[in-house]
């Protein structure tokens, strides 16, 4: 139908032509020379508005075709493409051309041809044009040219091919990487002449449609001799080799386009200009993870040896503070390094990884409540308690230093504000660079204790040390008990009874252990020491059982989530809110409490027709870790709201209320 809308023409000549483009073929040669190769060139020139495609058209559209019919012992090259423009339409983005497009053949003659003969070449080319609608054209060209002895150029021919030497893509002096992690990806150049005072922008065009959306935003990242451009991968397989285009601009705004190859690796991000923004956000996600619940039971316990250093030297707590401090930027260093040798060797880590252990909940839950004993006074210091939690429990310098690692350790369920976007980026950089970032999160939570140590006079104002402290102690083991409970929970939420039954039962092991070592300390019992190391032998020798216990069947809010359930409803473009979550994460549950399970949000979630889907991370899984790595995350909470009728998604806050949730998905 649209062939007889548009008039389509046929012409047994050089040049077809209608209101939208004159198309000619043109020769860049008057005569050839037998088995002397020369170039066709099919010229597009299009009237201003309309516009051509590319090899790979973007999301709609169709590239140009020539079919030739040559004399027989003749062969013809692929067609050359120029190096397309981004063509915006709407939410759509095409590759193409406007103005001028000249596409380049090379043919050689076969060489039995003799002086005085004719070679006679006849084209059929279809092309589509488009603007507010698209048509599609053809023509049919013949041209015959003589054979002489030495092939003669066309000389008006000579500028037309000239622009299209300049437009057409070339090999550059350049290394290319390419990769993708889950919906993210990179391309990177490294060679000479790439720097911020030479390059102003740059734009990858892939040969394969599908490969990455077209429509995403390519940021470009550059530093003395490299620049990478960020991707979004589209939703085709990713092909061994990618081939495309990479067109740069210059300071002074001259294009040059060049014709690029790699086989796709490991996502390549260059952190020169990400780095000092991630440090940013990861101080602040730092200082604000000191006002998370899971981390107050630590300080609390901090604040007891605080308050003992009341009339102490100047000296002696700035290096009390600064002693603390260095225990939870180390810790962080020595978790960021775990993190990012985790992903180097394929493994699947997050902030927060560990506790997707029952192992790890277990042995950190039976470490907090014999930390709370110690306080308590059931025992001073000693066997059963880990080195970290027993040196903790101290004064001193080690026990400063002990209490930053605690700090740090009992801090991981939590991802406060800001530490998202940090620890996702950190672990998409190089090794320096990404322990830079957990540096700076962990200075950003021992900020007091470095202020106390700048200025130690702070430590004056406290109260005189007396009777009351030895309550303040015991008192303070409460909140230590009261994490061990939510650690319990937490295996519940993982294993169920069966987690919870052998979880109290190491307990009763440690709680045993630790009483027999402080009446062992108090002279009354001469083999308490031995039955305290019994015990913990005990209580350890439960890990593998539960280790090996099955998973509890979750009861998420929702349907349960998956990439491939996700896909489908977009498809359906219904709306979708995910929630992904996991038992440990006291965020989570605080805004599920708040804001997702309140009466008002599910009423509008029903009336709106949104389906939630839950991904569970309790125990980890792979697909909802590559999913977070995909959005940028690296912890949990994520939540996202899909609007119905398709979109990118939006990325909600990580602590939600009623209103502000309601706000968004309307």
């Amino acid at each position: 139908m649209w062939r007889l809308l548009a008039l389509l023409l046929t012409f047994p000549a050089l040049a077809a032509e209608t209101p939208r483009a004159r198309v000619t073929l043109v020769t860049e040669v008057a005569a050839i020379a037998s088995g002397v190769p020369f170039r066709l060139a099919l010229r597009q020139q299009l009237a201003p508005g309309w516009h051509t495609y590319w090899r790979n058209p973007g999301d709609a559209g169709q590239p140009p075709e020539v079919t030739l019919a040559l004399p027989e012992g003749a062969t013809a090259a692929p067609m050359q493409f120029p190096a397309p423009s981004r063509i915006p339409y709407g939410p759509l983005v095409n590759f193409g051309y406007e103005g001028e497009a000249i596409f380049t053949i090379a043919v050689t003659p076969p060489a039995a041809l003799r002086p005085g003969d004719t070679f006679a070449i006849e084209a059929t080319a279809t092309w589509l044009v488009c603007q507010e609608v698209c048509i599609p054209e053809e023509g049919r060209f013949t041209l015959t040219l003589p054979v002489e002895a030495a092939a003669r150029t066309a000389p008006d021919a000579a500028p037309v091919f000239a622009r299209a030497d300049a437009a057409a893509p070339r090999a550059g002096p350049f290394a290319m990487r390419i990769g993708f992690e889950g919906t993210r990806g990179a391309v990177e150049l490294t060679g000479p002449g790439l720097s911020r005072a030479t390059v102003r922008e740059a734009f990858f065009f892939p040969e394969a449609p599908g490969v990455i959306d077209n429509a995403a935003p390519q940021p470009l990242e550059l530093r003395d001799g490299a620049l990478s451009i960020g991707l979004r991968r589209g939703g085709e397989p990713i092909p061994p080799t990618i081939e495309g285009v990479i067109a740069i601009t210059d300071a002074g705004g001259q294009r040059s386009a060049f014709a690029v190859a790699a086989a796709p690796g490991a996502l390549p991000i260059q952190a020169a200009t990400t780095l000092w923004p991630a440090i940013g956000l990861a101080l602040l996600g730092g200082l604000v993870l000191n006002l998370m619940p899971c981390v107050f039971p630590v300080l609390a316990m901090k604040a007891l040896g605080l308050a003992r250093m009341s009339g102490a030297t100047r000296g002696t707590v700035r290096a009390h503070g600064v002693s603390t401090a260095a225990g939870v930027i180390l810790s962080f260093i020595a978790l960021g390094g775990g993190l990012v040798a985790l992903r180097a060797a394929g493994g699947v880590a997050g902030w927060g990884f560990q506790f997707t252990s029952p192992v790890f909940v277990a042995g950190m839950a039976w470490l907090i409540f014999a930390v709370g004993l110690n306080l308590a006074g059931v025992f001073a210091v000693g066997g059963p308690v880990a080195a970290g939690g027993r040196l903790a429990a101290t004064p001193g310098h080690a026990g400063a230093f002990f209490t930053g690692v605690l700090a740090v350790l009992v801090a991981t369920p939590c991802t406060a504000p800001f530490m998202a976007a940090a620890i996702g980026a950190a672990l998409a950089m190089p090794t320096g660079p990404a322990l830079a970032v957990f540096a700076a999160m962990g200075a950003g939570m021992a900020l007091p204790y470095l202020l106390l140590a700048v200025a130690p006079g702070l430590a004056r104002r406290l109260p005189r040390p007396g009777a009351w402290m030895e309550r303040l102690r015991q008192a303070l083991a409460f909140p230590m008990f009261a994490t061990a409970a939510w650690l319990v929970w937490v295996l519940s939420e993982q294993l169920g009874s069966t987690g919870v039954f052998w979880a109290l039962a190491g307990a009763v092991l440690i709680g045993f252990g630790a009483w027999a070592l402080g009446v062992a300390q108090a002279g009354g019992w001469r083999f308490g020491r031995a039955v305290a190391s019994a015990m913990a032998i005990g209580a350890l020798a439960l890990l593998p059982v539960l280790a090996a216990a099955p998973a509890a069947v979750a009861d998420p809010m929702g349907e349960a989530w998956s990439e491939t359930r996700l896909a489908a409803l977009r498809a359906e473009s219904r709306p979708v809110f995910v929630n992904i979550t996991a038992a440990w994460c006291i965020t989570c549950k605080v805004n599920e409490r708040v804001a997702l399970g309140t009466e008002g949000v599910r009423r509008a979630f029903a009336e709106r027709g949104i389906v939630e889907l839950t991904g569970d991370w309790t125990r980890g899984d792979a697909a909802i870790s590559g999913f977070l790595r995909a959005q940028g995350h690296d912890g949990v909470p994520l939540y996202l709201f899909y609007p119905a009728g398709g979109g990118a998604p939006r990325v909600l806050p990580q602590i939600l209320t009623e209103g502000s949730l309601l706000r968004a998905i309307e």
